[in-house]
């Protein structure tokens, strides 16, 4: 890299940066998700805005082309990194105490959406939102998983900045947006693969979704078990002497050994924040701490950035679509989180609470559309239009939330039952 490739590359880094934290400290002041300012952060340096602009002859959009790989490599590990925390403070995800309730919310609350999506879908699809590759059979599933899916990582974003990651709520929630992510990537390999655009065959198929389900399994059973061993071995030098190093070795060790089963490494991240932290008290909570310090400063911000960076609102654009799209699939999800919550013994505001957070389509919705359009499955209209559901969505969720907070009402009824008792960084339930 030459002198003047790591200027540039510094530059772009810098305005990710410096826009993302400025624009995410103005919404919190306006009492929006700070989530959302830095996705704006994105915006508003990519073509629709600032994007026109040049810089010695050259736009901030050909700029993040020519560094696609090593912006990429930040994206991806802000990714992972914010995974990775989350996980570590939902530790207890599926305890027995809320596997009825994730269940209920799961098969309910993400199959009924899901299951009206592949109903529906053949009646609502048509050319007006297909690309150059999209078959009605790929199109139906990609409604279908636009209709259901819940984002992990926006939404552990919102609840790392409102500060309730280890709340039970979240810890609800974020099982079943676990659960739903499993779905949504053995759908998008069907989807793709019924468009003629992947290699994927039924066995390979199959494959991806029995490694996943595997993988997903063991990393929140065995994997731990033998993370504690290591943890506490005489041999493992490297956890006393350098405990930043050898828990950000772990996340990376489960990331390696899930790019070798072709499991989203996502999922591997989550994981890993599981393995690190005991149960019943916090190992290397330091290393945490200096660990989510960084993250939250620098990559993380950055990451959310270059989400809103790839957006193109220059391009074509339907206001009808993404009216009809938004009031139609947040009625059917809000709708069936709203009858799961009641099958699972909810009652009153946490069924509100539930649903609206659920709604949240953030990362993967996001995800979903950039993959189906580089498929060619969907035309840039529809792309448009899933993106910004995905956001809006994800707004709303974060400023339902704050209010909540702020009024002083309990996410769930049995928080007001679980008096909250302050350990050092970490609030744990009495």
């Amino acid at each position: 890299m030459s002198n003047s490739d790591l200027t540039t590359l510094l530059l772009l880094l810098l305005l990710l940066v410096a826009l993302a934290q400025l624009l995410g400290y103005l919404f919190v002041k306006i009492r929006q998700p700070k989530v959302v300012g830095e996705i704006f952060a994105g915006v508003v340096l990519g073509p629709a805005l600032l994007g026109r602009l040049h810089v010695a002859s050259v736009s901030l959009p050909e700029l993040s082309k020519h560094h696609a790989p090593l912006l990429d490599f930040v994206y991806w590990m802000g990714l992972l990194l914010l995974m990775f925390l989350s996980g570590a403070e939902t530790k207890q995800l599926f305890s027995r105490e809320e596997r009825r309730e994730v269940g209920w919310l799961a098969i309910v609350g993400t199959g009924v959406p899901f299951a009206i999506g592949l109903a529906w879908g053949p009646l609502l699809v048509s050319t007006a939102i297909a690309g150059p590759k999209g078959n009605k059979l790929s199109l139906v599933i990609i409604l279908a998983v636009a209709v259901a899916v819940t984002s992990v990582p926006v939404i552990s974003k919102i609840f790392a900045d409102l500060k309730i990651l280890h709340t039970r709520f979240a810890r609800l929630v974020l099982g079943v947006a676990v659960l739903e992510d499993i779905v949504l990537w053995a759908a998008l390999a069907v989807a793709t693969a019924a468009a003629g655009t992947a290699v994927l065959v039924p066995r390979q198929i199959a494959y991806h979704l029995i490694s996943t389900v595997a993988f997903f399994a063991v990393g929140l059973t065995l994997l731990p078990r033998a993370v504690k061993r290591i943890n506490k071995s005489k041999f493992n030098v490297l956890a006393r002497q350098a405990p930043v190093s050898y828990t950000l070795a772990v996340l990376l060790a489960y990331c390696v050994l899930a790019g070798l089963f072709k499991v989203n490494l996502v999922f591997a991240a989550f994981l890993a924040g599981f393995a690190v932290v005991h149960k019943k008290r916090r190992l290397f909570a330091d290393a945490l701490d200096a660990i989510g310090k960084v993250s939250f400063a620098f990559f993380i911000p950055i990451y959310f950035a270059i989400v809103g960076l790839k957006l193109d609102l220059v391009r074509a654009f339907s206001w009808r679509m993404l009216v009809l799209f938004l009031v139609g699939t947040c009625v059917i999800k809000l709708l069936s989180v709203a009858l799961a919550g009641r099958l699972a013994g909810f009652r009153g505001l946490d069924l509100i609470n539930l649903a609206l957070t659920t709604n949240a389509r953030g990362g993967p919705g996001i995800v979903l559309a950039s993959v189906a359009f580089d498929a060619g499955i969907i035309n840039t209209e529809f792309y448009t239009t899933l993106v910004l559901a995905a956001v809006i969505t994800s707004q709303f969720a974060g400023v339902w939330l704050e209010y909540v907070l702020r009024r002083g009402w309990p996410l769930l009824r049995s928080d007001i039952q679980e008096p909250q008792v302050a350990t050092g960084d970490v609030t744990v339930a009495a």
